[in-house]
């Protein structure tokens, strides 16, 4: 919100330097972020007028502009296309400094001859007064502007932008900051009591208003000038509009704009002879129905939209935009005039589905308050019938169903302290209550009070406590020790595996990344060896602000792959990137199932080039090898086993599952990505995937536990076996660990070729035997060896290779 100090003045008396003002509303909650001046720089710059234009000797595009400066007149070489006898200007006298239109830069002004004419002085653009980027014409100035007036006088202004936080829309508006400013300075608020004669008809006579929704609208207001004149807006009024960064249009657009910046209320103007029936409804939308906004555009409106109607058709869209069929025109001679409340949740709602973002919704979305529209309105009144030269009809009509009686809120000194650490009185918090404008009063111990009809988000005895804070300093809250000691938190497993998934993998060498959750439509489909649809439509956003940001993410994979392909280009030796993130699951008429996913991606070389060579790629194992070296610090026994994901190499790739025989749970996959799919993300070589859904994880954790080294020794076998080419390695390892005899077994060769059938190949494991308590010999190692001979040749076929 940007706000004129010299607007600001009309309100409150303004002693801080604008730099210390500035600060004290920051501190307050009203973060200033930027400070403007325009005129300090205006030095020998006055206004003067034309009064004569002869053309240039020796140019044709060039005039000689004489200028009356009030106490002399001069005469200039100027090229503008737009000089006009008996326009006000503004000048610039020699050795006045202005910004040099070509360069940008700050230029002293010479006296010079221009094709042989001598010019000393310049009427000047506004690019060269540095007001805006405007350089086709000179700045003509308001016709009231008093000849010989220092420019900085008539237009220098300092201009303070405010951010304004969400549940403080009163502080969209001048007199919103004015009573800030008040508060925080001690000094009085002062705004003038609206005044304007009435004549004619009651407007009860000329109008009817009937509100069909009043959750949507809780309050509607109007009034009606009749014999409006539709003209140029006066100098003050254009110039505290260009302020604030609004362009001004005519004297009616302006008023309305005018007051929205003033109070912070929207309003709206219909051409009163154009409505039907002379009525106004206030309803929902007719669930299709079409309607023309002002930009001409042709809307399609839902049935949850609130619209204004006449009679017979929609003339509005509720607090968003009104309609071509009802704009005040050029022969607009009665103006119906709105302030209006609307529902903040359907006014968002409805200005984002169409797309619509204006001053006026951003205010309405914020829930400003119903109690301003009749002193906006009176204003805004009073200017119409004044500037306008209109005559207002008696009366105001205020439909308010709406309305709500306001609760008292209570507080207490002791409560202030218990919140703010710092001990107030009674006196003192209603001192800073009444600095606020919020009506108070004392019971004992007990302060109460009742928020004022301009503040909406003061609603509980929090709200209260933070207005005292805000007055007397948030920098005046000393810092203080905790009294009691930190309790302790437990730890949340789900925050837990986590942290320990990350610490892990970043010793493994991986670098973590974050990517966005919103992605396209593309992108769901590219993580697929033959693009398609995913099985199920991943959720979308129904505001996207991108084509590329319109989906819900339902898997790591695309970021991932997307940011292995941008780093690959400046990279070229081995990289490994993993992610921790929620990905969105489309349930049917419910909200998305969020699932927190691990997945990583490994590519390049595996070690460092070297002239030593051995520059091999990450395949496969080397994936497995960091799943595995996971699942070990997490103590979790997990085995892999075959598996049929279309976005992986179809045979190199795993399910990762845990759990018994049996009971056993798919928690992810491992795997080299599909050559199609690296394709389309533009790598070469290969690209190797792991992903594990951590919430699948987290009941198979185990916490380290510890052992002695064993006091006797081991015994160490191999056992070569020959199976069928399609027996996997890990059901014959799940067989041998059944033996608790077998501490460790360890696969060290796989052999297939002449001296093995055809469909057949050879495993070779090393098993490790020991006991904890006594030594063990040769003849029950043997015995145990022919056990796991047996059971294995009647679950996997295997027989020992001779």
């Amino acid at each position: 919100m940007k706000i004129p100090i010299k607007w600001l003045k009309d309100y409150v008396k303004i002693t801080l330097p604008v730099k210390k003002l500035a600060d004290r509303l920051t501190l307050a909650g009203f973060e200033v972020s930027e400070i403007v001046s325009t005129g300090g720089n205006w030095e020998n710059v006055v206004v003067g007028q034309i009064t004569s234009i002869n053309p240039h000797p020796n140019a044709d595009k060039l005039r000689l502009a004489t200028v009356n400066l009030g106490s002399r007149e001069q005469t200039v070489v100027c090229g503008a296309p737009n000089l006009t006898i008996g326009d006000k200007i503004a000048f610039a006298s020699a050795g006045a400094k202005l910004t040099d239109p070509h360069t940008g830069k700050a230029e002293v002004l010479k006296s010079a001859k221009i094709r042989g004419v001598e010019s000393s002085g310049m009427i000047c653009s506004e690019k060269e007064l540095g007001i805006s980027e405007s350089h086709q014409g000179i700045l003509v100035l308001n016709k009231e502007s008093p000849v010989g007036t220092p420019l900085a006088d008539l237009m220098g202004e300092t201009v303070l932008t405010v951010d304004i936080t969400a549940n403080r829309p009163d502080g969209l508006s001048v007199i919103g900051i004015a009573r800030e400013v008040a508060a925080i300075c001690g000094e009085k608020i002062n705004i003038p009591e609206p005044y304007y004669a009435e004549a004619g008809p009651p407007i009860e006579q000329q109008i009817e208003i009937k509100i069909e929704d009043s959750e949507l609208c809780p309050r509607y207001c109007a009034s009606l000038i009749t014999n409006v004149k539709i003209k140029e807006s006066p100098a003050w009024l254009q110039e505290r509009l260009i302020a604030c960064g609004q362009r001004p249009i005519n004297n009616i657009v302006d008023i309305t704009n005018y007051i929205m910046l003033e109070y912070g209320q929207p309003l709206h103007s219909f051409d009163h002879d154009r409505l039907k029936g002379k009525k106004i409804i206030v309803r929902r939308a007719i669930e299709g129905e079409t309607f023309y906004t002002l930009d001409t555009e042709e809307r399609k409106l839902t049935g949850d939209m609130l619209v204004i109607a006449d009679a017979e058709r929609t003339v509005a869209i509720g607090g968003v935009m009104g309609g071509l069929n009802s704009e005040v025109t050029e022969s607009t001679t009665s103006i119906l005039l709105e302030a209006a409340s609307f529902k903040a949740a359907s006014l968002h709602l409805t200005s984002r589905k169409l797309n619509l973002l204006s001053e006026a919704s951003h205010r309405f979305e914020r829930g400003i308050s119903a109690g301003i529209t009749i002193p906006a309105l009176k204003h805004a009144t009073q200017l119409m019938a004044e500037l306008g030269e209109g005559k207002v009809a008696k009366g105001i009509i205020d439909v308010y169903p709406g309305r709500k009686v306001l609760q008292p809120i209570s507080t207490t000194p002791a409560r202030v302290k218990r919140l703010l650490g710092v001990e107030y009185s009674t006196g003192e918090i209603m001192d800073a209550l009444t600095a606020f404008g919020i009506e108070n009063q004392v019971t004992g111990n007990k302060v109460t009070a009742l928020a004022p009809y301009w503040r909406s988000d003061i609603k509980i005895e929090e709200d209260i406590i933070e207005e005292v804070a805000r007055y007397y300093g948030y920098d005046k809250i000393p810092a203080t020790l905790f009294r009691d000691p930190i309790p302790q938190q437990d730890a949340v497993p789900a925050v837990v595996l986590r942290r320990k998934v990350k610490i892990t993998l970043a010793g493994f060498g991986f670098q973590e990344i974050m990517s966005y959750t919103l992605v396209s439509a593309e992108m769901t489909r590219n993580v697929y060896s033959e693009p398609h649809d995913p099985l199920v439509l991943p959720p979308k956003v129904a505001n996207p602000m991108t084509a590329e940001q319109e989906y819900l993410r339902w898997s790591l994979r695309p970021g991932l792959l997307t940011t292995l392909t941008a780093n690959l280009r400046n990279d070229g030796g081995g990289l490994q990137f993993f992610e921790v993130g929620k990905v969105f699951l489309t349930r049917p008429n419910d909200l998305p199932d969020e699932q927190e996913v691990l997945c990583g991606v490994l590519s390049g070389h595996r070690y460092a080039p070297s002239w030593l060579g051995g520059e091999s790629e990450y395949d496969y194992y080397d994936v497995k090898g960091a799943a595995e070296g996971l699942f070990e610090k997490l103590g979790v026994n997990a085995t892999f086993e075959k598996s049929e994901d279309e976005g992986l190499h179809s045979a190199r790739q795993a399910a990762v599952t845990v759990g018994t025989k049996g009971k056993k749970t798919a928690i992810g996959v491992i795997g080299e990505v599909h050559p199609k799919v690296a394709a389309v993300y533009g790598l070469t070589g290969t690209v190797c995937l792991f992903e594990i859904e951590l919430a699948k994880l987290l009941p198979y954790i185990t916490e380290k536990t510890y052992q002695p080294i064993p006091r006797f020794p081991s015994i160490i076998r191999d056992l070569a076996l020959v199976v069928d080419a399609s027996v996997l390695s890990q059901k014959i390892l799940d067989v041998i660990k059944g033996f608790p005899l077998i501490t460790e077994a360890k696969l060290f060769d796989v052999y297939t070729g002449n001296q093995i059938m055809s469909g057949k190949k050879s495993l070779a494991y090393t098993l490790t035997y020991q006991m904890a308590d006594k030594t063990l010999t040769d003849e029950t190692v043997n015995k145990v060896q022919e056990q796991v001979l047996k059971r294995l040749n009647a679950e996997t076929g295997a027989v020992l290779r001779t």
